[in-house]
């Protein structure tokens, strides 16, 4: 079991697979991108299976959501999703992507168990698109949506990033747009997870902001508390059911309290939050041929140490190190 002092107890296992990315969206990277990890640093598929076997088997997790970068430029991920799907007990599995290579993998990652699919896409419209991510490839995401969708990785969830004078007023054609083609929209409030460290609170498009954009067309009824268990999300019904919206907001609702993940970014370090500023070292131990009972114990007193919140709240908050495609979103 991965439980913290504040008795949150990890059951939620984020796995990012590569820091790399084929877009370039402002949110996260500069235009020119990172100084990607050496490939020696980057955890095998080998090594990425032995721990989430280990967490799995020995620390209690049930679901596995496999993150970038984007994950779907890691050559290995249909094997190491038929891989992960094969073990007793069996987590659900999902992968967080940008939809790009959808079209061509989806049905692939379904036959191999992969259980649905987050996709991010913050506009529907081309041109704002190309702004925001630095290329061209809106019809790709849109296709690769419709790929998902055929495939049966259901719900297949979109996740939106609203900014400020660039696509903020979209809101209720997203909406729409996703009741009309089954997909159930998330809208992400922006973080501070960017490489450029240009984060800034004042001017974002806030939870409220977006929930009031939303009522100017539709009836949203509150799902409540129950329903949302430990889920980032919150949730509206949609004009009565049965489509739904989800709002993360980590900035201005945080919902660190109820917090059930935790987190390995592809060079094998445990991260305890998104905004964490220390890691856990799991790389060393696994190439040192530590037994499986060792490093289950070093990610147990990495997430012991979890702190009660990210600290967004905080006047002296500082932003992590690393960007989000570094850390898996």
């Amino acid at each position: 079991m991965l439980i913290d002092t504040y008795n949150r107890v990890a059951t939620d296992l984020r796995v990012s697979l590569t820091d790399r990315c084929n877009l370039r969206c402002t949110y996260c990277m500069p235009e020119e991108g990172l100084q990607w990890l050496a490939k020696p640093d980057l955890l095998t598929d080998d090594e990425i299976v032995r721990l989430i076997d280990i967490a799995v088997t020995r620390l209690g997790i049930t679901e596995v959501r496999f993150t970038g970068g984007e994950p779907l430029l890691r050559p290995g991920l249909v094997g190491m999703v038929e891989r992960v799907a094969a073990l007793d007990p069996r987590p659900q599995m999902s992968l967080t992507t940008n939809g790009i290579g959808l079209k061509r993998t989806a049905t692939a990652l379904k036959a191999a168990g992969l259980d649905r699919v987050n996709v991010s896409l913050d506009t529907l419209r081309p041109d704002v698109f190309k702004t925001l991510t630095r290329r061209d490839r809106h019809k790709d995401v849109i296709e690769g949506l419709e790929a998902a969708r055929a495939a049966e990785l259901t719900p297949v969830k979109v996740n939106s990033v609203l900014m400020p004078g660039l696509n903020e007023d979209e809101a209720p054609d997203l909406l729409a747009w996703a009741v009309e083609n089954d997909y159930e929209l998330r809208f992400i409030e922006q973080m501070p997870l960017d490489a450029q460290h240009g984060w800034k609170r004042e001017g974002m498009v806030t939870a409220g902001d977006i929930l009031a954009s939303l009522r100017t067309r539709f009836e949203l009824t509150e799902e409540g508390s129950d329903e949302r268990g430990s889920a980032p999300a919150e949730r509206w019904v949609v004009d009565g059911g049965p489509h739904r919206v989800g709002v993360i907001a980590s900035v201005t609702r945080p919902f660190c309290s109820a917090c059930d993940r935790t987190r390995l970014t592809a060079d094998g370090q445990v991260r305890t939050c998104l905004f964490a500023r220390e890691e856990t070292d799991l790389r060393a131990a696994l190439r040192s041929d530590a037994p499986d009972e060792e490093i289950a114990r070093i990610w147990r007193l990495a997430m012991w140490g979890k702190k009660a919140g990210a600290g967004l709240d905080d006047p002296s908050f500082v932003q992590p190190d690393r960007p989000m495609s570094a850390i898996g979103g």
